[in-house]
């Protein structure tokens, strides 16, 4: 599972992945934000329609932006403006035991949910920070109960962020729904990253969790700079790229 933001990414990732989220990570890596929060309905629609366009065969995830599902009424509302107005597979929304009921709702009203517990951007202010769960019984224990309150209310897959390696390998073995990681060790049924973190496009620092498959930043940097240089010393454009 990776991201993607648009029709161009989407497509290059459509056929060599199983599914593509579009995550409200955008604000940060695409819009530049600090944060995920003010992502809203209009720019996660326009993102998932982009990203539907280029990716035909790719299961689609849209991230429910925040404050979008704060109770159960509106969190219907907007799900289904994700089915009405795009062609995403399901959404995703942040929470455990005190979401519970909102899952339950859509699942019964024919939206597909997947669960995001453990470390939840969209709650970072109210936590203080971000921090890695799991360190202590009561973590775990919290962890725990979100996931299978998760499951039991109908959720068909789980992201698990930021969790000690072991609870996320007793997460797995304890529910009967796939378990998708990120900074949560190898023991999962799937792993998501940001697609600019593991290509390395993102270059102010890199998360602990990830591995750059790709150093994007460098190629796009020297490509610009060899076709400034070309285009300053007359070598571009030649006679090949002239009508």
């Amino acid at each position: 599972m990776i991201t993607a933001y648009d029709s161009l990414f989407a497509n290059l990732f459509d056929g060599n992945i199983d599914l593509i989220l579009v995550g409200d990570s955008l604000n940060m890596s695409f819009r530049g934000e600090n944060d995920t929060l003010s992502a809203n309905m209009e720019v996660m629609l326009y993102h998932t329609k982009a990203v539907c366009n280029g990716a035909k065969n790719s299961f689609i995830v849209a991230d429910m932006p925040f404050g979008t599902y704060t109770n159960k009424t509106d969190a219907l509302k907007n799900a289904m403006r994700f089915y009405q107005e795009t062609n995403a597979d399901c959404v995703k929304i942040e929470g455990g035991t005190e979401k519970a009921e909102t899952v339950k709702y859509l699942s019964e009203n024919g939206i597909a949910v997947m669960g995001h517990i453990g470390l939840m951007p969209q709650s970072f202010r109210s936590e203080g920070g971000y921090f890695v769960k799991g360190k202590d019984e009561d973590s775990r224990k919290k962890v725990l109960a979100d996931a299978i309150a998760i499951e039991n209310a109908g959720a068909f897959a789980i992201v698990v962020e930021g969790v000690k390696e072991d609870l996320a390998k007793e997460l797995t073995e304890t529910l009967k729904i796939p378990v998708i990681g990120i900074g949560a060790g190898k023991y999962v049924d799937g792993q998501v990253l940001v697609w600019s973190d593991m290509l390395g496009f993102f270059e102010e620092f890199t998360p602990k969790f990830v591995k750059q498959y790709l150093q994007g930043g460098k190629l796009v940097k020297e490509s610009v700079r060899q076709f400034s240089d070309e285009v300053k010393s007359g070598e571009f454009p030649k006679t090949e790229h002239t009508y």
